[in-house]
């Protein structure tokens, strides 16, 4: 039983029965069963959504944490991380809890309102570096290569001298096209000489995605009724996220390594 179980963890109860007893000849109830998987340690849980990650990228995913696994933090403290989010004015974004009783699901006071597509959304641009928060910048209109070459001149230099980086700095980006895009690869390269790739579909190897969370959270808890009640909430809370926060985040960067490995690329607990 436990090792029809180990070789395919999504069968259900009623699917082990035939298996038990065409291997055994014996029957079992489906609470014999249950009872018998909770002696080993298994019990039936939702399983968890992840994305789905190519052949390529896992591959990417090892060879980055391999090369990366024994670079010290003095290193991981000299990279300056970027990434780009859409917050939300209404919807997905938000979640809230209220009490109510039974049957009151659906009164107003107790629901949440949301509008399509989010009712309008920003796109925000920020950095950070194991001393705290860098620039963020608030993107009006479509992102493209060359709203993201402006970017890159507006911020990029300016962030590492307020986070006082030492001239020998990273600055770390993704593989999205716009990234990498001719104009701006030069421009990098005249520049910003050091550079930090992490591999497509790897959020886990990238510690400003669990700030866009905490910035998120934070934001909703105001009311915005606008775009621009909404950029002012974001540039507000931005500035009051923490060093300490920051630095925790980047000292976790040996561990996303070994996470990565031992997942054999596969998305991980980060």
């Amino acid at each position: 039983m436990v090792n029809e179980i180990r070789r395919n963890p999504r069968l259900s109860v009623p699917k082990v029965r035939p298996l038990i007893k065409t291997a055994t000849g014996k029957k079992m109830c489906n609470e014999t069963i249950r009872r018998v998987l909770h002696k080993y340690g298994f019990h039936s849980r939702i399983a968890r959504k992840r994305p789905f990650i190519s052949r390529k990228n896992r591959k990417d995913r090892i060879r980055f944490a391999k090369e990366h696994l024994q670079k010290g933090q003095e290193f991981w403290n000299s990279v300056l991380w970027s990434d780009e989010t859409k917050v939300n004015l209404f919807g997905s974004d938000r979640v809230t809890r209220v009490w109510r009783k039974a049957n009151t699901q659906d009164n107003i006071a107790t629901t949440t309102p949301i509008v399509k597509h989010g009712g309008g959304a920003i796109i925000v641009w920020g950095c950070i570096s194991a001393n705290g928060v860098g620039n963020i910048q608030v993107i009006n209109g479509t992102m493209d290569q060359h709203v993201y070459k402006n970017i890159l001149k507006t911020n990029v230099k300016q962030s590492a001298r307020k986070l006082g980086l030492p001239p020998t700095y990273y600055f770390q980006q993704d593989n999205d096209s716009k990234h990498t895009a001719h104009s701006n690869r030069d421009w990098l390269i005249w520049n910003i000489p050091k550079q930090l790739k992490t591999p497509a579909q790897s959020p886990d190897l990238n510690p400003i995605e669990h700030l866009w969370g905490i910035l998120k959270r934070n934001v909703h808890k105001y009311n915005a009724k606008s775009k621009e009640d909404l950029k002012r909430i974001v540039a507000i809370e931005w500035e009051k996220i923490s060093p300490e926060i920051c630095r925790k985040l980047v000292n976790s960067m040996h561990k996303r390594c070994q996470v990565v490995i031992r997942a054999k690329g596969y998305s991980s607990s980060y």
